[in-house]
């Protein structure tokens, strides 16, 4: 049953993550008033990216496998992870600091794979990268270390649910807190520093084509699904229900109005500077550590 759980998972983010991703495609489009791409479109471009060859400007090792170590550190976090309630193979067995260093792991891969392409708006992307990172995952972190705190283990499962247990003034703060940091965690607008098309071409990605860019992107879709979910069954996870299929609709629904609420915000705000982008991050932790520190009192 267990192993039943992981595949089952793993497969509602691989079939899901293009699907929402299309969602805010097709609502940012139409906040703009244009007719945007159908909501399949991210299937068709992995297919396509997909059926072409790679391009290796680089000539390096590092630059061919930072894709695929990107990709399988994100499948490995998503396989950790339980399914409405029902434990897997490894989320009671596994603590909640091997979930941060998977994702952190994904996210330095794309800084070694910009860093090894050469390129100079590459670099300039992956710098952005390694700032958000370094202020952006302890809000993550210790959005998990509360429920690990309330919850008195460092199980990955203990600490999922921990999170939205007892609703006390720590509770409200670090969903607040969550919520703000939302739209950088899924780098939509105002938020999508590193990347900004406008300014370094697509920044970290710009050397990659083909299988290895479609890699990239589908881990980018992998976790945004991610950190909406983390929301629906962390925070959110009062609305719990017996059954699997209800509980993964009420989940399926509530990372639907995730990327709907991620989507307009996206199309109605202009994008931070990075100076401004690591100020609001500052606050972020700051009131993250505030919201441990009530934890950890019990409050």
């Amino acid at each position: 049953m267990k192993a039943a759980v992981v595949t089952l998972n793993l497969l509602y983010f691989l079939a899901l993550a293009p699907l929402f991703e299309g969602v805010m495609r097709k609502l940012t489009a139409r906040i703009q008033s244009r007719q945007g791409p159908p909501v399949y479109q991210p299937y068709l471009d992995l297919a396509k990216l997909i059926g072409k060859d790679n391009f290796n400007s680089a000539g390096n090792w590092v630059f061919r496998l930072a894709p695929l170590l990107a990709f399988s550190s994100v499948l490995a976090a998503l396989s950790l992870l339980p399914v409405a309630g029902r434990a897997s193979w490894f989320s009671g067995a596994s603590d909640l600091m091997t979930l941060i260093y998977l994702l952190t792991l994904s996210g330095f891969s794309l800084l070694l794979g910009a860093l090894a392409s050469g390129n100079a708006f590459s670099a300039v992307g992956a710098s952005r990268e390694m700032m958000t990172i370094v202020m952006l995952e302890p809000v993550l972190a210790m959005s998990l270390i509360l429920g690990a705190v309330k919850s008195g283990s460092f199980s990955l499962a203990a600490a999922l649910s921990g999170i939205g247990g007892t609703k006390g003034v720590s509770y409200f703060l670090m969903l607040s807190v969550y919520l703000l940091a939302l739209q950088a965690f899924v780098s939509r607008q105002p938020f999508d520093i590193p990347e900004a098309e406008v300014e370094i071409l697509e920044g970290p990605y710009l050397e990659y084509s083909g299988p290895n860019y479609a890699l990239f992107r589908y881990t980018l879709n992998l976790k945004r699904m991610f950190y909406s979910w983390l929301l629906a069954a962390g925070f959110l996870n009062f609305f719990g229900s017996p059954g699997l299929i209800l509980s993964l609709v009420l989940q399926t629904a509530v990372i639907l109005v995730v990327c709907v609420v991620v989507s307009v915000i996206g199309a109605t705000h202009p994008r931070f500077r990075i100076d401004q982008a690591l100020k609001y991050y500052a606050v972020l932790v700051l009131l993250a550590l505030v919201a441990v520190g009530f934890g950890v009192k019990g409050f």
